[in-house]
């Protein structure tokens, strides 16, 4: 790995970008300013106050579209226990690189970025790369929602998308209906409740249905779909009877179940009582892999892995939920050098093993694509 990498990964975990509130701005602007130093040709646009998503290009002078890179530069919050790192990308380790945001994904978007920068003489050469760089993707990928609404996507051939994968091939994920139902009642003195119409109680009588509701069919690589109540809000002081409650309910759904159907038989299931909301709806990603762009990703990424590589698909979603369909659905691949299990978590980190590979391995791909 060049000291590049890592010195760009610190300096992007040395913002502060948590999502919420969500303020990229300052982040998105550093990285706007290094990328044009580096001969990138760089857009910024915002969707809100301190929201801003990014997209770089470097040209190539052949024909054919180019290979793309996408990554969100919001993180989640930092959680109730204590961090034993500077959660802001000050710690590193012989092994480990610390910080909120290191394994998901501020380590790829560095690793690809510099990738690109060493390799610039193959992209112009070739058909060029593009670097698609959002705001508020942990929110429900508000940001891919922005550009998207603005028309600010260029064609590009194929897509990476640097989520952590500790750098293995994912050809998917699931996708994310995330609803909120509501329950309203009647209020009523809480010593004479008999006037009353408890919401609560009707959110009880539909948390009970939804334990026992199924979304839907299995699918032969994602599974089930899964189904959990993340979130339940009633009432507003002990001594009334409270005339409403509202629950939020997060599915997580396969290429092979429709969101409108799981929404209308749920709505079903649950009864008059509960009125359903939309709050996220992002289709699951799944790419062929019998794709010989996506082939040749497997063979690249072959040698990091010693038993052989294997059809593969994460639970977690991506911007690609939106971007694909909008990019009239290139193949894509889910590769990046975090940590699949330590995105979240207190002490996050990306081991500098993994962020070598990476850089590596994303510099093969973009030279690939150039002589493609």
């Amino acid at each position: 790995m060049t000291g590049h990498t890592l010195a760009l990964a610190q300096q992007l975990l040395g913002f502060d970008t948590i999502n919420p509130p969500g303020d990229e701005a300052a982040c998105m602007a550093f990285f706007a300013g290094w990328l044009e130093t580096q001969g990138f040709d760089v857009t910024l646009s915002g969707f809100g106050e301190k929201r801003v998503n990014l997209i770089a290009k470097m040209p190539g002078s052949q024909p054919g579209k180019p290979l793309a890179f996408t990554g969100h530069l919001d993180t989640v919050p930092l959680g109730n226990q204590t961090w034993q790192h500077d959660p802001f990308g000050s710690d590193v380790t012989a092994e480990k690189l610390y910080g909120r945001g290191a394994s998901d994904m501020k380590a790829a978007v560095a690793a690809f970025a510099v990738a690109c920068v060493t390799h610039q003489t193959a992209i112009r050469a070739g058909k060029g790369v593009v670097m698609i760089i959002t705001g508020g993707e942990e929110t429900g990928c508000d940001g891919a929602k922005a550009l998207i609404d603005e028309g600010m996507l260029p064609p590009v051939g194929a897509l990476i998308v640097g989520e952590p994968t500790a750098n293995y091939p994912v050809i998917g994920h699931k996708g994310a209906l995330w609803l909120r139902c509501e329950t309203r009642g009647k209020t009523a003195h809480g010593a004479m409740p008999e006037l009353g119409v408890n919401a609560i109680y009707l959110a009880t009588e539909a948390l009970g249905k939804i334990q026992h509701f199924e979304p839907g069919a299995s699918h032969p690589l994602m599974k089930k779909p899964t189904l959990n109540v993340g979130r339940i809000h009633g009432g507003l002081n002990i001594n009334s009877v409270p005339d409403h409650t509202e629950f939020d309910v997060d599915i997580r759904t396969a290429p092979n179940l429709q969101h409108a159907t799981i929404r209308q038989n749920l709505t079903t299931a649950l009864g008059d009582n509960v009125t359903i909301s939309t709050l996220v709806d992002l289709p699951a990603v799944l790419s062929a892999q019998d794709n010989s762009w996506i082939s040749n990703v497997y063979r690249r990424c072959q040698s990091l892995h010693a038993a052989t590589l294997e059809a593969k698909i994460m639970p977690y979603f991506t911007d690609a939920s939106l971007l694909l369909p909008a990019l009239n659905h290139p193949p894509c691949i889910i590769l990046g050098p975090g940590e699949p299990g330590m995105a979240h978590q207190t002490d996050e980190y990306c081991l500098l093993s993994r962020l070598a590979e990476a850089e590596y391995l994303y510099g093969e791909l973009i030279v690939d694509w150039q002589e493609h």
